[in-house]
């Protein structure tokens, strides 16, 4: 499909910045949007933190090494 045939929305102005309606019509959602993802983000770091905490501690006492053969 060439360029020129794309119909322009009525939520983006002729430099596809957001017009007023697409702002007025995502307002409500901000702060629920960005709560929810502080909260995942928030989440995978305090996993990767404890992960990395919990694998520090450990000596790797009880692995044995692999013999090698003779042959």
């Amino acid at each position: 499909m060439p360029y020129g045939s794309i119909r322009p929305s009525s939520y983006y102005d002729r430099t596809f910045r957001q017009g007023a309606s697409l702002i007025r019509a995502r307002r409500p959602y901000l702060f629920k949007n960005a709560l929810v993802g502080v909260s995942i983000v928030g989440f995978t770091m305090a996993a990767y933190v404890y992960t990395l905490k919990a694998i520090g501690t450990d000596e790797f006492e009880d692995v044995v090494p692999a013999q090698r053969r003779e042959g």
